[in-house]
């Protein structure tokens, strides 16, 4: 796994803050905010990203039958605080073998949840909400539309929508994971809130998190 903070939008290696410049550098995306290495699955991981967190930090709650909690990832740093959440969840597939489903919640332009997507980004693109939403989603206690992200690989789904002012996308392998999105009703959760004290069960730390996978 990786140590260093990477770029969000290409997972690519970036220039610290130096004497000249506050901010971290991609070589191919200019100023970003930093993508840390990801955190291993624990309450404790669960607690430092939902303290620091100024987007949602979704959880499909109840979780679909036998999945479990496998990591959290993040964007930003102590001075920009946490300004892109992930939450991975992992489990048995609808027809094959394991799978796993990535909860990005990103303020726009951050483009972690496009690259993990697979998609140029850094936001959905100009269209992608043209046409009536793939399915929807309760999210915090108010239905929310997602689309299907079209142009993502062949390995992998992505439905993106709106919610409390920020992105929210949903990235599952294999792509046949994405109809458990399309029919499971799934019901989010915002883990900040005071009154979502769960008792999550996690399960072995997600390789879909390390940028090294994608």
């Amino acid at each position: 796994m990786r140590t260093a903070p990477t770029c969000p939008r290409c997972f690519g290696p970036l220039h610290e803050p130096n004497v000249w410049s506050s901010s971290w550098r991609c070589g191919a995306h200019g100023d970003v905010l930093p993508f840390p290495p990801p955190r291993r699955p624990s309450q404790a991981a669960l607690d430092a990203l939902r303290g620091a967190a100024r987007v949602p930090v979704w959880l499909p709650w109840p979780l679909p039958p036998n999945w479990l909690v496998t990591g959290f990832a993040e964007v930003g740093d102590e001075r920009s605080g946490v300004r892109a959440s992930v939450v991975a969840i992992s489990g048995p597939s609808i027809t094959y073998g394991p799978a796993d489903m990535l909860l990005v919640a990103e303020e726009p332009g951050v483009g972690l949840g496009a690259a993990y997507a697979g998609l140029p980004g850094p936001d959905p693109g100009a269209g992608f909400d043209a046409g009536p939403p793939h399915v929807k989603v309760d999210a915090r206690g108010h239905p929310t539309a997602l689309w299907c992200a079209g142009g993502v690989p062949e390995d992998r789904a992505a439905y993106v929508g709106e919610a409390l002012g920020n992105w929210l996308w949903t990235i599952a392998w294999p792509a046949e994971v994405g109809c458990l999105i399309a029919l499971a009703d799934l019901s989010l959760r915002d883990l900040r809130d005071h009154d979502q004290a769960l008792d999550l069960p996690f399960g072995a730390f997600s390789p879909r998190l390390d940028a090294d996978v994608q």
